[in-house]
C-alpha cells in the first residue's frame, strides 16, 4: 500500500509543480480565469525573486513563478498559515515582476500581465462562504472598466467543498488533491487517477518518490511550520494582553488625573508594572474611593 505525503508542503509543491511544468500548465488553465482562447500552453520557469518575509511566518510560504507563452508571468504561493500580511506580500510580488518587465525608456505596451494565485491552507474571510477571490483593478461605479496588467486569486482550500459543476470539473479535481491528500491518505479516488496529469502528481506524492534526505527536509518543514505557528499565536497572545494593558492604563490614568489632578510618582510606576486584571481592579475601586490610598490598597 502506497504512502503519500502532503502536496502542500514545500519540498512536495515544487516537485510537483516547480520541476513538472505541464502539471503546472494543468493546474493554472484550471484555476484562473483565463479566457478559452488564452489558455497557457507551454511555460518557462523564472527564479523567484527576494521578496521579504512575513515576520515570524517566514517559513510558511512555497512560491513558484514563470511565464507562457504569451509573455504572461504567473506567480503561485502556498500559504501554510494565514497572516494578514500575506496579500500585501502577494501585490508587492506581482507588482514587481510587472514593473521589472521594462528596461529604462522601454514603451509601457511591452508590458505583460502578471497573475498571482495564492492557495491558503487557513480561511481569512470569515464574512463569506466562498473560497475562491478574484481580484482585479476596476473602476468603483463602472466594475465593467478594468485597468489590465494584475489580477489575484486567492482559494482557501479548507471551504473547498467538491460539487459536480461540469464545466469546472479539472478545477474541482486539482482542488480536491491538493486539500485531500496527506499522510494519512490510504486510497486515491479513481475519479482522480483518471486525469494524466493528476495521476502524475498522485505519484510525485508518494513517499516512495523520495530519499531519506528529503523525507528528513519534510519532518524539519512541518517542524518549522509548528515553531512558526506558535511564536505567532504567542506574539498574537502578547499582543492581546499588552492592549488590553494599555487601554485600562488609559483609562485609570484618566480617572486618577480627574479625580485627583496629580498622581505621585509611586503609584505611576505600579501601574506601568501591572498585569490588566489588577488594572481593572483599579479602576473599579477608582470610580467609589474618594482617596488614591485607597485605589492602591493591598
Amino acid at each position: 500500500m502506497a504512502r503519500y505525503l502532503n502536496p502542500r508542503s514545500d519540498l512536495v509543491f515544487k516537485k510537483i509543480f516547480g520541476e513538472h511544468d505541464y502539471l503546472l500548465v494543468s493546474f493554472l488553465n484550471s484555476l484562473l480565469p483565463l479566457p478559452p482562447n488564452g489558455l497557457i500552453k507551454s511555460l518557462t520557469y523564472l527564479p523567484t525573486e527576494q521578496i521579504p518575509n512575513i515576520p515570524v511566518l517566514k517559513r510558511t510560504i512555497v512560491d513558484v513563478k514563470c511565464t507562457d507563452q504569451q509573455g504572461r508571468i504567473f506567480i503561485v504561493e502556498m500559504q501554510i498559515a494565514w497572516t494578514s500580511h500575506f496579500m500585501q506580500r502577494m501585490l508587492f510580488g506581482a507588482s514587481r515582476a510587472y514593473v521589472n518587465q521594462l528596461a529604462k525608456g522601454e514603451e509601457y505596451d511591452y508590458l505583460k500581465p502578471v497573475y498571482g494565485l495564492g492557495l491558503l491552507a487557513e480561511n481569512f474571510d470569515h464574512e463569506s462562504d466562498h473560497f475562491y477571490h478574484h481580484y482585479k483593478i476596476v473602476n468603483v461605479d463602472k466594475p465593467q472598466r478594468e485597468l489590465k496588467g494584475l489580477q489575484f486569486v486567492f482559494i482557501e482550500l479548507q471551504k473547498f467543498k467538491p460539487t459536480s459543476h461540469a464545466e469546472r470539473k479539472l478545477q474541482i479535481l486539482w482542488l480536491r488533491f491538493m486539500s485531500e491528500i496527506n499522510e494519512n491518505t490510504t486510497e486515491i479516488d479513481p475519479e482522480l487517477l483518471a486525469v494524466p496529469e493528476i495521476n502524475e502528481a498522485v505519484k510525485l506524492s508518494e513517499q516512495a518518490a523520495y530519499t531519506k534526505e528529503e523525507l528528513a527536509a519534510y519532518d524539519a518543514y512541518w517542524d518549522s511550520v509548528s515553531t512558526d505557528k506558535t511564536l505567532y499565536a504567542g506574539r498574537f497572545r502578547e499582543g492581546e494582553e499588552k492592549g488590553r494593558s494599555e487601554e485600562r492604563m488609559k483609562m485609570l490614568l484618566f480617572l486618577l488625573q480627574h479625580k485627583f489632578k496629580k498622581v505621585p510618582k509611586d503609584y505611576l510606576q505600579k501601574i506601568e508594572q501591572a498585569n490588566p486584571e489588577l488594572l481593572q481592579k483599579w479602576v473599579e475601586r477608582g470610580l467609589t474611593s474618594s482617596t488614591i490610598e485607597e485605589i492602591f490598597k493591598d
